[in-house]
């Protein structure tokens, strides 16, 4: 009987797709429309985010443009942004905002060089938990009988190969975020 590996598999490409999201919240000077996806909206007495009220667009690269489809929601959609404290400068015109990503201090670049590490270091921790449930399941199987010993040494090493591919992935992701932001 083969072993599958399939869903320990889409567990490491969900833990790279949320390294992914994390990297992308931490501000690196660019404008990116990605950092105002988890601000939130008071807007007719509910909440939602940004894209629900208006379109967001990247203006030149240190400035993205919020066009609201109701300019009534300008202030509504500028507290959202004060609220999630982004160190984002807003202006308001009769378009809509103009969101300014002030230049990094090297002091700033250095606590977000932290924040990528500590994600980084969650998303490897993570990761080391899937390896073991999935070494743990092949230890039943062999136990139940469902796989020889030699086996269960073969899909251990194919398990740690995947591992150190999935390890090598988020490696690159954090080396070129820190690249991004130092740089």
């Amino acid at each position: 009987m083969a072993y599958s590996f399939a869903t320990f598999q889409k567990k490491t490409e969900g833990i790279a797709e949320w390294l992914q999201g994390e990297f992308f919240s931490i501000r690196t000077g660019r404008a990116t429309p990605t950092i105002l996806d988890k601000v939130s909206v008071e807007s007719y007495g509910s909440r939602m985010s940004i894209r629900e009220v208006a379109s967001v667009n990247i203006e030149d690269a240190k400035t993205l443009r919020i066009a609201p489809w109701d300019m009534s929601q300008v202030k509504n959609i500028e507290k959202g942004i004060q609220d999630a404290e982004l160190g984002l400068s807003i202006s308001t015109d009769e378009k809509g905002l103009r969101v300014s990503f002030p230049d990094l201090t090297s002091e700033r670049r250095v606590t977000l060089v932290k924040l990528l590490k500590q994600k980084y270091e969650e998303a490897r921790v993570t990761l080391r938990l899937e390896r073991e449930k999935a070494k743990s399941d092949i230890d039943v199987k062999q136990k139940a009988g469902e796989m020889s010993e030699d086996e269960k040494f073969r899909y251990v090493a194919e398990l740690q190969k995947l591992v150190e591919e999935a390890n090598s992935k988020l490696d690159n992701m954090a080396a070129k975020k820190e690249t991004e932001i130092l740089n």
